[in-house]
Order: C-alpha cells, then sequence, then structure tokens
C-alpha cells in the first residue's frame, strides 16, 4: 500500500522540532493536501494541538507501549485515510530506553521504513553543523536520514552552507528556518488554556506555515515522503484481538472526560474500547450537570484540573454524580488529573484548597518538581480492574501534583532503573492513579474493564 510518510527528528529536544513540524502541517493544510500527524512516544499535547490548531487527524505510535506490528497496523489504520503522514520525533533521534535506541525515533522510523529529515539548530555553529550531520548519518548502518532542515539559521549562512553539505554528505538540505522569536512555539502555547491562547497561537501557525512555503522545499519535502516504501497489508488484528473474549450484548456506554480539565487522551484507547464492542461519549466535568445518561463506565482522563479547581469545585451536581456512580461500584478509571477530582480536595494553582468529587480520601497538592517521571511497569499486587493478581501494564508517568494518599493497588518499577514504589487505588471496579494506560498495550486487559462495564449494565438494568 502506498502511504507517503515522513519522520520530522532532532539532535535533541529543543531543537525547534516542535515548532518545524506544526509549520509543515501547517503548510500543508493551506495547500488543501489532508495529513496526518503522529507523536513518537507518550506525549499527549503535541497530538491535541495539531488536531485543534491544524485540523490534522493525529495520534501516537510508542514502541514501549506496543510492539513494532501493532505500532506498523495503527499507523496504517490513519494513514490510509490522508495523503500525506508525518511523524514527529522524541527527544533526540537516537534516543531510547536506557543507553539503547529501544522505542526512540530511530526505532519507529525503522518499523515503519519511513525517510527521516534532521532537523539541526544551527545556533553558534556554521562548518562545524557538516559533522554533526555526518555523525547521525554514520551511526547506524542504516539511519533512515534523507534530508535536513537547517533551524535557527540565517539566511547569508545557509545560502553558503548548504552547497558545503549537499557535496560532503549523503543528504539532502531541503530548506531552513531563520530565528525568530514571534513565531517560536513553546509549552504555553501547545497547552492552550485561554481563548486568548489560542488566537494568539493561530496567527503564529500563520505566519510560520508562510514562513515554511518561502524557506523550506516543500514540493522537495513532499516527494521525499512519497519515495517511501509501499507498507504490506499485515493480519488485521496482529496484537491478538480476535482471541480476547468479550461478551455478548448491545454496545456499553463509557462516558469520557474531556473538557479544559480533562484533555489528556490516546485516540488510540477510545478506538480500542470502541472495537471491544464499548461505545465511548463525551462529557464534561466543568459544565456538565451529572454523567451522561445510560453510562455504565467511566474514564477521567488526565489534564488540568489544578488549572481549572475552583470551576471544578462549583459543579456540585456533576461531583455529586461521579462520585455516587463510583461508590455505586460503576467500573472507572481515573488517571493522573482524573485522579485528583475523585479525591476530597485539591490544592490549585492560585495555592487555595478546593472540594472535589471526594469518591476517594486524599488530597492532591503541588509537589513543586515533576514527580516519578517516565515509563515504567505496574503489577498488581492483588486483583484489579484489568485482571487477578500478577496482571503486568506498561505504564507513563508525568505530573507535578501529587497526592497524600497514592495507594498500593500496584507496584511499580522503572524499566531501566532501580527505582520502586507504590501506587493506584482501586480494586476490582476503579483503577485510580498517576499512571497513564496505553491500552493497546494489553487488549486483554482493556476487554476485561469494558466486560465489567457490561456487568455492571446488566446489574442495574442500564438501558433496559
Amino acid at each position: 500500500m502506498r502511504m507517503p510518510r515522513i519522520v520530522l527528528a532532532a539532535a535533541a529536544s529543543g531543537s525547534g522540532k516542535t515548532t518545524v513540524t506544526c509549520g509543515i502541517l501547517k503548510a500543508l493544510a493551506n495547500r488543501g493536501i489532508a495529513a496526518a500527524s503522529f507523536k513518537c512516544g507518550p506525549d499527549y499535547i503535541d497530538p491535541l494541538f495539531h488536531a485543534r490548531m491544524i485540523g490534522t487527524r493525529s495520534g501516537n505510535l510508542d514502541l514501549f507501549f506496543t510492539n513494532g506490528k501493532t505500532a506498523r497496523r495503527l499507523f496504517r489504520k490513519t494513514a490510509a485515510q490522508v495523503q500525506i503522514s508525518v511523524i514527529e520525533g522524541v527527544m533526540g533521534y537516537y534516543d531510547g530506553l536506557g543507553m539503547t535506541v529501544r522505542a526512540s525515533t530511530y526505532d519507529m522510523a525503522k518499523e515503519l521504513d519511513a525517510p527521516v529529515v534532521l532537523i539541526v539548530d544551527c545556533r553558534g555553529m556554521s562548518l562545524s553543523i557538516v559533522p554533526v550531520i555526518k555523525g547521525f548519518l554514520e551511526y547506524k548502518e542504516n539511519s533512515h536520514i534523507r534530508g535536513v532542515i537547517l533551524n535557527r539559521i540565517s539566511a547569508s549562512l545557509y545560502e553558503r552552507l548548504k552547497p558545503v553539505i549537499e557535496e560532503e554528505l549523503p543528504v539532502r538540505v531541503l530548506g531552513y528556518l531563520p530565528y525568530n522569536r514571534e513565531i517560536a512555539l513553546e509549552s504555553r502555547h501547545l497547552g492552550l488554556v485561554t481563548p486568548d491562547d489560542a488566537a494568539d497561537t493561530g496567527e503564529k501557525l500563520d505566519r510560520l506555515a508562510k514562513l515554511c512555503e518561502e524557506t523550506v522545499r516543500m514540493d522537495d519535502l513532499i516527494r521525499l515522503a512519497e519515495e517511501a516504501s509501499d507498507m504490506e497489508d499485515e493480519e488485521e488484528e496482529p496484537y491478538g484481538l480476535n482471541g480476547i473474549q468479550t461478551q455478548n450484548g448491545s454496545r456499553v456506554r463509557i462516558a469520557v472526560s474531556r473538557d479544559e480539565a480533562f484533555c489528556f487522551w490516546y485516540e488510540e484507547n477510545l478506538r480500542l474500547l470502541s472495537e471491544l464492542g464499548a461505545e465511548p461519549v463525551e462529557f464534561s466535568p466543568l459544565r456538565d450537570p451529572k454523567l451522561p445518561e445510560g453510562a455504565a463506565g467511566l474514564w477521567l482522563c488526565g489534564g488540568y484540573p489544578e488549572l481549572h479547581a475552583k470551576a471544578l469545585s462549583r459543579n456540585e451536581s456533576m461531583r455529586s454524580s461521579i462520585r455516587q456512580a463510583v461508590c455505586s461500584g460503576m467500573p472507572c478509571i481515573a488517571e493522573c488529573g482524573g485522579f485528583l477530582y475523585l479525591q476530597e480536595r485539591l490544592m490549585g494553582e492560585d495555592g487555595n484548597w478546593y472540594p472535589m468529587a471526594g469518591a476517594l480520601k486524599g488530597d492532591g497538592y503541588r509537589a513543586g518538581r515533576l514527580t516519578r517521571f517516565g515509563y515504567a511497569e505496574i503489577t498488581a499486587n492483588r486483583r484489579c480492574l484489568f485482571g487477578d493478581k500478577g496482571t503486568k501494564l506498561p505504564i507513563h508517568e508525568f505530573h507535578h501534583w501529587d497526592s497524600t494518599e497514592n495507594g498500593d493497588l500496584f507496584t511499580a518499577g522503572k524499566v531501566s532503573q532501580n527505582m520502586r514504589w507504590e501506587c493506584v487505588r482501586g480494586g476490582e471496579s476503579l483503577y485510580a492513579g498517576f499512571p497513564h494506560l496505553y491500552l493497546y498495550a494489553d487488549p486483554a486487559a482493556a476487554s476485561a474493564y469494558v466486560n465489567r462495564c457490561r456487568s455492571y449494565q446488566n446489574l442495574h438494568g442500564i438501558g433496559e
């Protein structure tokens, strides 16, 4: 199958990878080219930004959570609906788990057999840029790097450097972006926490796309993506979904939080729930008075509840609705921000304390630093929502808030470090904790959750 695709990578975080990616995606959209964007790794914000501000189909691809076959299937399912796919890398190109390339951007480029464009931050360099590129080209026998874009470089230096790079190295120079503070996209813009931020960012994107059309060889970039090899049509369910046992019956409704306070989710999770017989139904804990009618399951996503703590606390009817649902045994996944919302109180960004749903004892407070950050594996210490004692799941944590009651339903362990901790509250109907889940990592666990929702639906006569 022909699936034009390209990976945008960099030597390190902070090289301007996100700015360049967004500029290219917006330029493609302005040309009327249907594009999909993927993010390597567990990041929620970039795909959310691409979908909301640029209008691309977006998703995550992560080789820590899944094997290569599953990643390729997920890619193909979205890529088949568009004309070109742009995959944004994570960290430095070869940076993977520990001191390996596992789950790195390079690892993903290899699995997708995709041409790579290396974005090179040229600040403080001129000719030294050449050996930097040379090192990335030669570090692995087949680096997949076919082009480079020079970032934060003047037009005059670019014109002198481009022929040197192309004469000395087997790589195409596909353009450049000059340093311009007015178009740089930083974390504030990606977070999009206010309408003013969104308006300001829309203007930045327009200027950035225009600049890309002027300084990036967009036609050559598109041609490079079209040179990607055909993708084989592998078995439809490589992750074994055909072997997963699900209960028969009508589709079961699962209420999924989605608003400014709860905006961290993987589209792939909702896709798998649907494939397993669920009907994800969105609702807003900020504005809706209660959970959606007919819901037999609940998923409280992560996000920014601390930024909206006052508004969340004022919606007393929703807090009561969720408390009653969880306490009645409705199967519930509450990740990170959703976990904070289930507790008694939350310290807001303003430093004040606000009442939350109160389904769990404990308070969420500002930790003052990034806490327990990164990939890990959790192991169930007793029977849980996803299966028996000993159930193992790969997870990711990223949070600056912590809880006075983190729980001990699971034991977490860093994959590449000697670090362990207890985490997650709940039992057979509840998973509430900071670890984020990617359901395609274990479809059987996802199926167990959907089956428990269906059992709850039958027990309470929902939908009859």
